[in-house]
């Protein structure tokens, strides 16, 4: 047999790394049916609570009713419908920049501009921590790669040094397993030194960050001069699903032309794009979403300092608790869930060796009593976890 599947898999269980999906049989909100029970969760990137929303769901239907539910063919064929257009230019408005480009997914978005940028001759230097999408997207664009230490400017000045050809500079705006912010004024300063230029996946920074929710380039005050290529995903805070590049009139004929996600997929349902829209006036009108998120998080803190929980440097809906080793991160996201709570512990790969975690996100659906009663039971649930640790140490 050329293939031990098996082998692999008894491994990843032996490791405590193996996966498995939840059966969620409810919406999409604080409250839900997993596997049959019914949980209180902090797990959903549903920063804004947008994925259940009446008015949302509304124009889902409205969409479907006039436009279908297919997207028929790719947007260069015959695949580029009105709702299409239309959201491609609110969203260009709303960051800032000439044009914007749709794409299925953020998976899609961050290949395709990557590989459409640079090839063979070129450097794309990265952040250590880089959502897998943009490392994936560095390895597959020929280009000369590198990663940087984490947040760190001196080894990204070190790093551009030795660079050749057009040089891309790619990081998370969002970090979205520790959720800290990338230092992007440093960043876009060395990068501009070298002539390079800036690209931000900004996943996990739209609605949450900004004063009107554009974002972490919103929150530093940076504009295209700063940051060449802004990339957003709609699954998160919009609550709805795909992904946008912003940028230039150039930039996004370049990836028109050349970005082959973009040019070799079905274009999105356009109700999905009619949603979409409706989201981004929400996300635009109802400042309270950020205003009551933003305290959710300072409470969260708070409540977790006097608990004795060592938070990472967030201020971001993303609060991670770092266990280390992955049985006891298991364990800790087994006991919540015995007391109702859905919080999902993240293990390696997809964060670093020793780092397991329990990845706690927020969404202004949630209230302070919810908020409350997680914190309620990590005092319960954590004291125990450390002394059993102790114990067997």
């Amino acid at each position: 047999m050329p293939f031990d599947l098996s082998a692999s898999l008894a491994e990843r269980r032996a490791a405590n790394l193996y996966r498995q999906r939840p059966l969620l049989e409810s919406p999409q909100g604080p409250l839900v049916m997993v596997d049959g029970q019914p949980l209180l969760a902090f797990c959903s990137n549903d920063y804004l609570g947008l994925a259940n929303h009446p008015k949302v769901i509304e124009a889902w239907r409205a969409g479907a009713e006039k436009w279908g539910v297919g997207g028929g063919a790719s947007h260069l064929v015959i695949g580029h419908s009105t709702p299409h257009h239309e959201l491609e230019e609110a969203l260009a408005e709303f960051t800032g920049r000439p044009r914007a480009l749709l794409f299925s997914t953020g998976y899609m978005a961050n290949l395709g501009a990557v590989t459409a940028l640079i090839g063979q001759g070129d450097s794309v230097l990265e952040d250590r921590l880089n959502h897998a999408s943009l490392l994936d997207a560095g390895l597959l664009s020929g280009a000369r790669f590198s990663r940087y230490l984490h947040n760190d400017t001196v080894s990204l000045a070190n790093r551009l040094r030795k660079v050749t050809g057009n040089t891309l500079v790619v990081t998370d705006g969002v970090f979205s397993m520790d959720g800290d912010l990338a230092d992007l004024p440093s960043l876009c300063a060395e990068a501009r030194r070298a002539n390079a230029w800036v690209m931000v996946d900004d996943a996990h920074g739209f609605g949450p960050l900004g004063a009107t929710g554009g974002g972490i380039a919103e929150h530093f005050g940076l504009g295209m001069d700063d940051v060449q290529v802004l990339v957003g995903t709609l699954g998160k805070a919009f609550g709805t699903a795909g992904a946008f590049v912003a940028g230039s009139d150039d930039l996004i004929e370049a990836l028109v032309q050349f970005a082959r996600p973009y040019i070799y997929t079905t274009s999105q349902p356009p109700a999905l794009a009619c949603a979409s829209l409706q989201s981004l006036a929400l996300l635009r009108s109802e400042h309270w979403r950020r205003e009551h998120l933003h305290a959710l998080i300072k409470r969260f803190r708070e409540g977790a300092r006097t608990i004795g929980l060592a938070l990472m440097d967030s201020a971001t809906p993303i609060q991670p608790i770092v266990i280390g080793d992955s049985g006891r991160a298991m364990q800790l996201s087994q006991r919540l869930r015995e007391r109702g709570l859905l919080v999902t512990a993240i293990r390696p790969p997809t964060v670093p060796a020793g780092s397991a975690r329990l990845r706690v996100t927020l969404s202004a659906a949630h209230s302070v009593e919810q908020v409350d009663r997680l914190l309620c039971a990590l005092a319960e649930c954590w004291p125990k976890l450390t002394g059993e640790a102790l114990a067997h140490g």
